[in-house]
């Protein structure tokens, strides 16, 4: 018998090694739920996150992070994480996406990370918002931030073969979407309202399992850039577009060769061809479910993604939190 062609080894999938990153930052976070103060919740989970980072192999450049250096002494734009080997990646990182939500117990916040190759993630620079819209691969082709919202939202009804009174658009609870919110309601669409939470909002608007079909609002740009790395491998399509606050803003957005006018697709926002991400929940929300603690244990649900292979794991992991902080040193006594 003729030998077939050789078979390439699998190389290494990072993203089984960035779940512990966002379990462990989810576990920290979790001990704060509820109890009103979200700047320790935060600064547990970014302390977690950043002790499990430096284990993994890899030479990484935080560019989505806490902002600069000397304004946040957390995992800041520009940091070196990793153990400095191979390969080199971008890193955009949210450890506490819904710190709010964490603090005051509500639904949906979650750890986040992803990873790319180096110099393949958008750089928002002064743009900390955009306007985004994000719906599945069923409906990517409809997507258009320039047509009315009632026009698209009849589009998806007539393609998912219904009624627009059948279609649920997520967006922020914020003044400035008073307008669309009467425009979504005039044409007979419903809508779910959340106070915070846009990379959950664009995992439930892509998610099979999810009632919701369309993202639309103003969010955080780097937000936007951590759900198109999630999107790489989901499917569906998110487009964006720079959303200065102010004419400051503006101003520099434009001295610093950004074209406002221009709509970005996910492919824009990350564009690397090996895409890793991975979200652990906090609290229980529509997309994972949240910590549990249980006697001396405790469980964490992730989502793990890997846009080479197109592979989208759910992992449901239990914790031994005596055999953590053994082998942690003592640290892990603050993930749990």
């Amino acid at each position: 018998m003729a030998a077939g062609p050789p078979q390439a080894k699998p190389d290494r999938n990072l993203a089984l090694e960035l779940v512990r990153v966002t379990e462990a930052a989810a576990l920290a976070a979790a001990r704060w739920v509820g109890r009103g103060d979200k700047i320790a919740a935060d600064g547990a989970a970014v302390d977690a996150m950043r002790f499990v980072l430096d284990s993994v192999a890899m030479d990484g450049t935080v560019v989505i992070g806490e902002g600069e250096k000397d304004e946040a002494p957390m995992l800041f734009n520009g940091e070196r994480i990793g153990d400095g080997t191979p390969p080199v990646v971008d890193i955009a990182v949210d450890p506490l996406e819904g710190t709010r939500l964490c603090a005051l117990g509500m639904p949906s916040a979650l750890a986040v990370i992803a990873l790319a190759e180096r110099g393949s993630m958008f750089d928002p620079g002064p743009c900390v918002y955009m306007e985004k819209i994000a719906g599945a691969e069923e409906i990517a082709d409809l997507l258009d931030l320039d047509r009315p919202l009632p026009e698209t939202l009849k589009l998806i009804a007539e393609r998912k073969g219904g009624s627009v009174g059948d279609v649920i658009v997520v967006m922020l609870d914020r003044p400035r979407h008073e307008e669309a919110i009467r425009e979504v309601r005039e044409a007979g669409a419903r809508i779910r309202l959340i106070t915070d939470g846009d990379v959950s909002a664009a995992l439930l608007a892509v998610s099979e399992r999810s009632p919701v079909d369309l993202l639309w609002g103003i969010g955080g740009t780097p937000e936007g850039v951590l759900s198109a790395a999630a999107l790489k491998s989901m499917g569906g399509q998110l487009l964006g577009r720079l959303w200065p606050r102010n004419d400051e803003e503006r101003s520099a957005a434009i001295d610093a060769g950004y074209d406002l006018d221009r709509v970005l697709t996910a492919d824009d926002l990350c564009s690397g061809e090996d895409v890793f991400f991975s979200a652990t929940g906090v609290t229980d929300g529509d997309v994972l479910q949240g910590v549990r603690y249980r006697g001396k244990g405790a469980t964490t649900e992730s989502l793990v993604m890997r846009s080479r292979s197109g592979t989208v794991r759910r992992i449901q992991a239990t914790h031994d939190r005596a055999k953590l902080s053994e082998i942690s040193g003592g640290v892990a006594d603050r993930f749990g």
